[in-house]
């Protein structure tokens, strides 16, 4: 599949890349800066593409056979600016992927998606935005996959995770394996049209998946 990474510059957009570099897909990096062109290269980016996600993105979908959605404003960011990114934009970039015919879409969201009132009352509106845009995705006929990982960090990545609907704890997961966690997910036809909650664990990350 040729891959479109939305948020390519981001934290996990840049270990989605790394990682899918020789692999049997290839991925399209979807910058806003034109300055970013030559690091996306330089990670494993077989093309880059400049594009705004409150904008016209249909350049960038041109061709691709799946999304892969890591982009985020982040919980510490004012309520407005993740209301572009984290809701609209994401709800902009999946009715474009429809309109241009893209069959496959894989969305970073976030533990607490569903259930915002659980989260503190400065993620509150994070955890809504991200939901929202889950919500979307769903009503949509994409072979969608909604990937729900706990607090991100920088820590070197294991290879090992806990996934379920509901994992019914909270914790933290390297930003590295959540990178892994998509790049498998994209060969993961089980994982079509279901969500899932992902931590760090004991489980290899290809076998974790398998009980989605």
């Amino acid at each position: 599949m040729h891959v479109l990474v939305v948020g390519a510059h981001g934290k996990i957009g840049r270990r989605f890349i790394h990682a899918i570099d020789g692999s049997e897909h290839t991925a399209r990096a979807m910058v806003r800066d034109s300055g970013q062109i030559d690091e996306m290269k330089a990670i494993g980016a077989t093309d880059v593409v400049v594009a705004d996600l409150e904008g016209d993105c249909s350049e960038a979908l041109s061709g691709c056979d799946a999304v892969v959605f890591t982009a985020g404003s982040g919980g510490h960011t004012p309520p407005e600016k993740t209301e572009d990114v984290d809701r609209n934009g994401a709800i902009s970039i999946i009715d474009q992927a429809v309109s241009a015919g893209v069959r496959r879409f894989v969305m970073v969201s976030s533990m607490n998606a569903d259930t915002p009132e659980n989260g503190s009352e400065k993620m509150q509106h994070y955890f809504r935005a991200k939901g929202a845009a889950d919500n979307h995705l769903r009503s949509t006929d994409l072979e969608y996959t909604i990937v729900r990982p706990g607090k991100l960090t920088e820590d070197d990545g294991t290879g090992q995770v806990d996934i379920a609907k509901d994992l019914g704890r909270y914790g933290e997961i390297p930003r590295d394996d959540v990178a892994r966690v998509l790049l498998m997910t994209l060969d993961s036809p089980n994982t079509i049209c279901k969500h899932f909650e992902v931590l760090s664990g004991d489980t290899p990350i290809e076998k974790a998946l398998l009980g989605v």
